[in-house]
């Protein structure tokens, strides 16, 4: 199970620049960790998540293997892009096969980049993609609305399920704003038909501050304007300095702790970026572990026992019997599976039991 975020923005924030400092950190894990570019321009990263080397250590692993998130670099936007100016179609086939969007903006001065638009404003970059999303969802709507429902009216039973989401989308474009609107509580059956609209401002959205080297640290006046953007929409923020990040990749890995140091930081933002991608796409980590290896599985929040199973192997989904969960509180507390079982913290856990983040899980199955 993959899952994506598109790396978006106007040219010359700053977009290129983050994600190859993005491939290589990939890179350089792949000594330890298993990596790979699956298209020139996608690229697959571990999450950073210090629980998984405690767990390994407990169950004494050979191996260790992270879960993982692509970050995918998409063609620069520029106005126009719903009409197809610049590269839009790509830009448009492209983001929409993403799951959720890493918005770049420009927050830094620099006289020998010239912007696209001729001033820097976050805000107004931000709006930008914004309306030539939501140009591109009308466009796509209006095309298709009527025919279904006509299909409707017939009592055509695909019509009269996906019509009444359609309807709601169409709305809210037509007043300006956003379809991830529509994701505020929205029931699983609902978001199931939204997401199968393909449409592009129903993916979750992250605004990534570009800012110079000196603000790396606590941001400037323009990434606190966005910050405020992103709070009114409900939206996550993270500030980086894509040229620290870039110079931060070519480091080894002893060096790179003195380098954040001298910065004033404490973790690289490329780092917070991944986990906030991970975040934004309400995404969770269970865990197996044994002598081979300890790996770290991706599954959406809310996921049943079975689901996650089916995460390994299609068949361990299909043959579901129970699985032995502990938490990963009283796995590393106790000692690991020995301890928790004779403490009475292993528990059987069986179809309806939903995962939690950090579980170490063992699934028992028939083929």
């Amino acid at each position: 199970m993959g899952f994506k975020c598109g790396i978006v923005g106007l040219p010359n924030v700053g977009k290129s620049t983050l994600f190859n400092a993005l491939t290589r950190t990939a890179s350089a894990q792949a000594a330890n960790y298993p990596f790979c570019t699956i298209e020139p321009n996608t690229g697959e990263v571990a999450v950073p998540d210090e629980r998984i080397a405690k767990v390994a250590e407990i169950a004494k692993s050979k191996e260790i293997i992270p879960t993982r998130i692509s970050f995918v670099d998409i063609a620069g936007l520029v106005r126009g892009a719903s009409k197809g100016e610049g590269l839009g179609n790509q830009f448009l086939a492209n983001i929409r096969e993403v799951d959720a969007t890493v918005h770049v903006l420009r927050c830094f001065e620099d006289d020998d980049i010239t912007h696209v638009e001729g001033t820097i404003d976050p805000i107004a970059d931000a709006e930008t993609i914004e309306t030539e999303l939501m140009l591109a969802d009308l466009d796509s709507l209006e095309r298709r609305i009527e025919k279904t429902r006509k299909s409707a009216a017939s009592k055509d039973k695909e019509s009269m399920t996906l019509l009444p989401m359609m309807e709601a989308s169409l709305k809210l474009l037509q007043d300006g704003k956003p379809v991830r609107h529509l994701l505020d509580g929205i029931e699983p059956d609902d978001l199931a038909i939204l997401q199968g609209l393909q449409l592009l401002t129903s993916k979750p959205v992250l605004y990534v501050c570009n800012v110079a080297e000196e603000d790396a640290a606590d941001g400037n006046d323009l990434s606190a304007k966005v910050a405020e953007m992103a709070t009114a929409q409900g939206a996550g923020t993270v500030v980086i300095s894509a040229a620290i990040e870039e110079e931060i990749a070519q480091l080894p890995d002893e060096e790179q702790g003195e380098f954040l140091e001298m910065n004033g930081l404490t973790e690289s933002g490329l780092s917070r970026l991944i986990q906030e991608g991970y975040n934004l796409l309400e995404l969770i980590t269970y865990f197996t572990a044994g002598p081979k290896e300890t790996r770290a599985w991706t599954i959406p929040k809310g996921t049943k026992a079975p689901g996650a199973a089916g995460v390994i192997h299609s068949d361990f989904e299909r043959g579901f019997i129970r699985a032995q969960t502990i938490a990963y509180d009283d796995y590393v507390t106790l000692g690991g599976e020995v301890p928790a079982k004779e403490a009475g913290k292993a528990r059987d856990e069986g179809k309806e039991y939903v995962v939690h983040d950090g579980d170490v899980m063992l699934f028992k199955f028939n083929t």
